[in-house]
């Protein structure tokens, strides 16, 4: 979570200036402390740079956890020689969490492809799905399915694919891009749906679905027969000029 103190080169700083994270909470109630930590963040929150005299007063969030969405501030203690001491606000950094995006056929002999994933609660996240650059129209969609008591979502996209190619699932904040998963969808032969094999990448921006065919051994054995059978064309061409020569033929 960025946050960087920017002071006139006038000012001069009489003792380090103390940093303080707080989370903004929704209700009114006391703002828990994330650094210096509070019981509910302790061991899970690291400063980047550990010079008290730095500028950068950026922190590292681990273990993020679902409850950990919301709006964080940063605040700063100084105390300058022309100035005194006073206190500076950074910027609000809004922390959401999204889960690991599954993009699958589904339905009878693959004739679905379903998208889905878990988000934490925003009107701004949106997913849908693209075929060869363009917007499908779904057949079915969960814009935000889950029970209250949840601290996330499920959002949730299927479309019929209609011909063969690169289908894209994305998840947008507004108009930036988050996540993504590809599936290169090619239609099953004799509607064996066993022959749609996937391979999943640990990628957050993956390409989780990719089709696999199978090895042309055939093609590359005659490929490699090939300068074989020149190479004895040539030789039996060249023994069947010196049996010429030496029978005296020209």
């Amino acid at each position: 979570m960025p946050c960087h103190l920017n002071l006139s080169h006038d000012e001069k700083m009489l003792t380090p200036p103390v940093l303080y994270w707080i989370y903004l909470t929704t209700d009114g109630t006391d703002n828990p402390r994330v650094w210096i930590p509070s019981e509910k963040y302790e061991g899970r929150v690291d400063t980047l740079d550990n010079n008290p005299n730095t500028s950068n007063k950026s922190i590292r969030f681990k273990n993020v956890q679902w409850a950990d969405s919301g709006r964080y501030l940063c605040k700063l203690s100084i105390n300058t020689k022309r100035d005194k001491s006073f206190r500076k606000k950074g910027n609000e950094t809004l922390l959401m969490v999204y889960d690991t995006m599954t993009f699958n056929p589904t339905g009878h002999n693959d004739s679905l492809l379903s998208c889905e994933v878990n988000v934490t609660r925003d009107p701004g996240l949106v997913l849908s799905i693209f075929h060869d650059g363009f917007k499908l129209q779904p057949v079915g969609s969960a814009p935000g399915k889950g029970g209250t008591a949840l601290p996330f979502v499920t959002l949730s996209e299927t479309v019929s694919p209609r011909s063969k190619g690169e289908y894209e699932c994305q998840l947008h904040l507004n108009k930036d891009l988050l996540t993504k998963s590809i599936f290169r969808y090619n239609l099953p032969d004799g509607g064996d749906a066993e022959k749609n094999v996937s391979l999943t990448s640990p990628t957050t921006v993956s390409e989780p679905n990719v089709k696999l065919f199978p090895e042309p051994w055939f093609l590359y054995t005659a490929l490699l027969l090939v300068p074989f059978v020149i190479l004895l064309g040539l030789i039996s061409a060249t023994l069947m000029c010196r049996c010429l020569s030496t029978y005296g033929f020209n």
